[in-house]
């Protein structure tokens, strides 16, 4: 069993949802990124979603563009990145994700990049450009070293293509709110319920839903049928504001929005 498949365990044998925010690591840099996480979790986060900057991010909106094009341009790393999650991970009590384009995971080779994130403290991955028609080596990998392989289902996926998904999928399935990039909304679809309602009786992986999601009435709306919810444009761009307002108002800022939406969760 997975870090991640023991976080839901716990969570269900409580009736509650998991809270997962995403943050970009370096941005502004990794000292903060490493405060982030942290006060993320004090706040009741349950996992931590880290996107590790690429120049041609598949589906992200203008926010975690923006946020992956500042930590190139200061020159970040994925062993430094590692690095500080490794430092993270023996205290922290959530489990970490990454986010990461399949040409990292690549150019490091299969096994150097999982064995490299594991010793890191992380518990699994999301890859958005691998198909599933060429994810099984990669699959395969984490399988064998119990390191969950996230995989993401659209709206627009076919229902058999959903079924293949499911089944190579670990730790937990990624399901997109909305058709299109990431980024805060003022509304979600009104069939995203039905749509995961018919997923979750083909499956029994987790369902953590992400994309869009920024309000509490969002929150609300979801949790009844998500086994977890993921908050990501809206926790970046306030983590921008990093560079006009003190450090620790920004983390205390970002800590109360996150409070508001997990407290949201439980009504």
């Amino acid at each position: 069993m997975s870090a991640i498949d023991r976080v839901f365990e716990e969570l269900r044998k409580t009736g509650r949802k998991a809270f997962m925010p995403f943050i970009t690591a370096g941005d502004p840099d990794l000292a903060f990124t490493a405060d982030v996480i942290c006060e993320l979790v004090a706040r009741g986060s349950n996992l931590c979603e880290v996107g590790i900057p690429y120049s041609d991010p598949i589906a992200d909106g203008p926010v975690i563009q923006a946020s992956y094009t500042r930590a190139l341009e200061r020159g970040i790393k994925v062993g430094a990145i590692l690095e500080t999650l490794g430092q993270l991970a023996p205290e922290l009590p959530a489990p970490m994700v990454t986010m990461v384009s399949y040409s990292i995971v690549y150019r490091h080779g299969l096994e150097a990049y999982v064995d490299a994130a594991q010793a890191a403290g992380v518990a699994g991955a999301i890859v958005p450009d691998l198909p599933i028609e060429e994810a099984h080596r990669l699959a395969e990998v984490c399988r064998q070293r119990d390191f969950s392989l996230v995989q993401l289902i659209t709206p627009t996926t076919p229902r058999d293509r959903a079924l293949q998904i499911a089944a190579q999928a670990t730790g937990f399935i990624y399901y997109v709110s909305v058709t299109g990039i990431t980024g805060e909304r003022t509304e979600l679809p009104p069939d995203i319920v039905q749509s995961v309602g018919w997923l979750r009786g083909q499956t029994p992986l987790p369902i953590c839903i992400g994309f869009g999601i920024s309000r509490p009435e969002h929150v609300r709306m979801l949790a009844p049928v998500a086994d977890g919810l993921i908050v990501g444009s809206a926790i970046v761009r306030r983590i921008a504001e990093a560079a006009h307002k003190p450090r620790q108002q920004v983390l205390t800022e970002i800590g109360d929005y996150a409070a508001g939406l997990i407290e949201a969760m439980g009504e």
